[in-house]
């Protein structure tokens, strides 16, 4: 929404925008209820995501919550809390390039400083399986592709299949 609101600006510069061109804001509009409750939703949920998401990877994939004999669990869940927030924020309003620009690629720079590209893979692998068992199918929809967009740009591959941990 925001980054579509910038871009429309920089289109419209000294004119008046067009039906076609603000079509996005009555979309918005409809959608807001949906996304400010799934919002609110999430920020109560949040601690119940990241706890289920930390039980799966502990039997999945523990591996990853250690690093040089180090536990590493409060990074990892922070970092989980973390993306989950922007996710839920991205969600709000409706504008997954945000999430893209302002956080995935900084923190993408930074799981790769410490070679950690293949535990996003199965953290937000993972976070997916949970959304999909907290959350109604409708808010699955929304919430969904800011989690697989987390999972494509912080993790490996665009598709990971947890069969192969």
């Amino acid at each position: 929404m925001l980054s579509q609101c910038e871009s429309l600006v920089r289109e419209i510069d000294c004119r008046y925008a067009t039906d076609a061109e603000l079509i996005f804001l009555l979309h918005y509009r409809k959608s807001y209820p949906k996304r400010f409750s799934l919002y609110k939703k999430i920020g109560q949920l949040e601690q119940a995501i990241v706890d289920s998401m930390y039980k799966e990877v502990r039997k999945k994939a523990p591996q990853i919550l250690h690093s040089r004999k180090q536990d590493i669990s409060s990074k990892w869940k922070q970092d989980a809390l973390r993306t989950m927030r922007y996710c839920a924020t991205a969600v709000l309003l409706d504008d997954a390039n945000s999430l893209q620009n302002k956080y995935l690629l900084w923190f993408q720079t930074v799981m790769d400083a410490f070679n950690s590209r293949h535990s996003c893979d199965i953290t937000y692998a993972i976070m997916q399986e949970v959304v999909q068992q907290l959350f109604t199918a409708e808010e699955v929809e929304m919430l969904l592709p800011m989690v697989q967009l987390a999972q494509a740009t912080l993790g490996m591959t665009e598709t990971t299949q947890l069969t192969k941990l």
